[in-house]
C-alpha cells in the first residue's frame, strides 16, 4: 500500500510502459519529447476524470436525446516553466478549449529554493479550474511556491500533475497545500544529494529540449 493514499498514482499499463521508455538514459531528444506528449495525453483523461457533466438536448439523425456535456467550468493549464511545457500538447488535445497560463521558476542551485521570473494567467481565475503541469515533483519547492503565487488569483479549484514525483517533494507539497490533489505516474524511491529523483529519470527539461 502506497506511504500516500491521497495521491493519484495512475497505473494504466500504456502509462507505465511509456515511462519505462522515458527512463532509458540513451533514449533521444525527439524520443523523449514524443513520449512525453503522448503520456501526457493518457495522463489527461484520469486527471479530468471527475468533470462534472450536465444533460444537453441534442439531435442525432435519428431523434432527439439528451446527452452529457462538460459544464461550464473553464479549465486553465498553468505550465511550471520550462519543463512543463512538455505536458502541454498532450493535455490539449484532451481538452482544446482550456486557457493556458504561465509559471517562471528556477531552482537556486545552492539553497534549491524557488525563484520566480514570469508569471502571466488569464483572466477572471475565479471563474476556473487550474490544472498545474510540472513533470518532475522533487523537492517541492517549485511546486509550492507556483501554487501560493496561483492562489492569489482564486481559482475556482488547483489540481496538480506530475509524472515522477518524489517522497520528500509530495509532503512539501501536502503540508503546505493539503487542499491540492496530486495527480502522478510514479512515486520513486528519494531524492538524492543533489535534489534529483532517484531513480528518475535525469532533468526532463534539458532531457525535452537536448541541454545540459
Amino acid at each position: 500500500m502506497s506511504d500516500f493514499p491521497d495521491v493519484r498514482v495512475i497505473t494504466h499499463p500504456l502509462v507505465q510502459h511509456k515511462l519505462t521508455l522515458m527512463r532509458q538514459k540513451d533514449l533521444s531528444t525527439s524520443s523523449f519529447r514524443r513520449l512525453l506528449g503522448e503520456i501526457s495525453k493518457l495522463m489527461a483523461y484520469e486527471v479530468t476524470r471527475d468533470m462534472p457533466t450536465t444533460l444537453t438536448e441534442i439531435e442525432t439523425p435519428l431523434e432527439t436525446m439528451l446527452s452529457p456535456v462538460i459544464e461550464g467550468r473553464k479549465t486553465v493549464f498553468v505550465v511550471i516553466m520550462r519543463a512543463g511545457s512538455g505536458f502541454l500538447d498532450g493535455m490539449l488535445d484532451v481538452v482544446p478549449g482550456a486557457r493556458v497560463g504561465h509559471i517562471g521558476l528556477y531552482r537556486d542551485p545552492k539553497s534549491l529554493v524557488a525563484v520566480e521570473y514570469y508569471f502571466k494567467m488569464p483572466g477572471e481565475m475565479h471563474e476556473r479550474d487550474a490544472i498545474v503541469l510540472d513533470p518532475m515533483l522533487a523537492t517541492g519547492n517549485s511546486a509550492v511556491a507556483a501554487v501560493d503565487r496561483l492562489k492569489e488569483t482564486r481559482p475556482r479549484s488547483i489540481r496538480f500533475v506530475s509524472l515522477v514525483s518524489a517522497p520528500e517533494g509530495i509532503r512539501t507539497f501536502q503540508a503546505a497545500h493539503p487542499d491540492v490533489p496530486i495527480y502522478t505516474a510514479a512515486i520513486d524511491r528519494q531524492l538524492n544529494e543533489h535534489g534529483y529523483i532517484v531513480p528518475g529519470l535525469g532533468d526532463a527539461g534539458d532531457r525535452m529540449f537536448g541541454t545540459k
